[in-house]
Formats: structure tokens, C-alpha cells, sequence
């Protein structure tokens, strides 16, 4: 089950060695987790599919997509619904408009699935994140807290047992890894868009 905001903060709590608020704040630890999540929502943001959206206009091949709240980017469309093996068509998206670009018109009121994919959401309520992305979140937010925290004190004198350079250090290594986690994660996305069938042979 995935961790809402505040499971996730203790979590990075704990990665960062401090279960209690002292260097960081909870708002500061919520700030550099939803940083981590922005980032990720760049390469792996989430997948839906609406089934729920029509062609209403019989002389027109534009479906209004206006609907489909925060959208990123539509990945697929497929027309007609439920054909074996799935009919996905080319298409153009402008504005709130999604054209289809088929040889015969499509029939009004026919249903459309649409796949595209919205950003990640992590609050108090809960989160979309699949549990192998919070990892990946956590060691991000932990980079971006470490260098916040080391910027913070380098021109302190430092009492405690890590150095300005230490927290330089930490941030460094785990931005490195959170960022290779996102180079990895683009490229298996890119791996399943190729591997699967977007449009079918007869309609390209």
C-alpha cells in the first residue's frame, strides 16, 4: 500500500538519521518530497485511460478531451473499443480537442478509449505512487534536503557530528542516484512504448 505524505516523511526521516524535527522542518521535508515528485512526474508520471469519452459531431472526427483532469499527454486512442487485436489510431491533439486520423468517419456516439497520464499525486489523504517509486522519491527528497541543510550551514559553525561537507557529500550521491533511477525509468517507459502496438498496420 502506498505511503501518504506523512509516511513518507517519516520514512525520509529516517534515512536522513534525524526521527524528529531539528535540521529539518516537516514543511521543509514536504517541500523536497514534492520536488522528488515533480522530477519523477517528468520521466513516470501516472497512466490512465478514460472510457468514458465519445465522437458526438457525425462530420467531425474531434473528440473533447476536456474532461480528463491534468492531463499530460495522451499516449494512445483506440477506436473502435473492443476489437481484437485493439484498433489504435493515430491522432493529433490541440487544446482541449483530440482529432482522429482514420480513412472512413468514425460513427457519432461511438466510444473512444483514451490512454494518456497525469502527474503523480503525494498528500496527506494518500498517494499514487506505485511503492517502487517512493524508493526512487525518497532518495531524491533526501539529495535535495542534504544540499538545502549544507548550504545552510557553511558559513555556521557547526556542533553537531556532520560537517557542511558531509551534507554536500550525501546530497551529491543521492541526486546522482535519484537521477541514474530516472534515466532508468525513462528508458523502460521508452522500452514498453516501443515493444507495445499503438496503431494497427491498416491504418497508418
Amino acid at each position: 500500500m502506498s505511503e501518504n505524505l506523512s509516511g513518507l516523511r517519516t520514512s525520509l526521516r529516517t534515512d536522513l538519521g534525524e526521527p524528529s524535527e531539528g535540521r529539518w522542518t516537516d514543511t521543509d521535508l514536504d517541500r523536497h518530497i514534492a520536488h522528488a515528485v515533480r522530477d519523477l512526474n517528468r520521466v513516470a508520471p501516472r497512466e490512465m485511460k478514460a472510457t468514458d469519452l465519445t465522437i458526438a459531431d457525425p462530420a467531425s472526427r474531434a473528440i473533447d478531451i476536456s474532461s480528463l483532469t491534468d492531463l499530460i499527454t495522451v499516449v494512445a486512442v483506440e477506436y473502435p473499443v473492443g476489437a481484437h487485436p485493439r484498433r489504435m489510431r493515430h491522432f493529433e491533439c490541440w487544446g482541449s480537442t483530440l482529432t482522429l486520423f482514420t480513412d472512413t468517419m468514425p460513427v457519432a456516439g461511438a466510444p473512444v478509449s483514451v490512454y494518456y497520464t497525469v502527474p503523480h499525486v503525494v498528500d496527506t489523504d494518500g498517494s499514487t505512487l506505485p511503492s517502487h517509486y517512493e524508493e526512487v522519491v525518497l532518495v531524491g527528497a533526501n539529495g535535495y534536503a542534504a544540499l538545502e541543510y549544507a548550504t545552510y550551514t557553511s558559513d555556521r559553525v557547526n556542533v553537531g557530528d556532520h560537517t557542511a561537507e558531509q551534507f554536500r557529500a550525501q546530497g551529491n550521491d543521492c541526486l546522482m542516484q535519484f537521477r541514474q533511477e530516472l534515466t532508468a525509468l525513462k528508458r523502460e517507459r521508452a522500452r514498453a512504448l516501443r515493444t507495445g502496438e499503438l496503431w494497427t498496420e491498416d491504418e497508418r
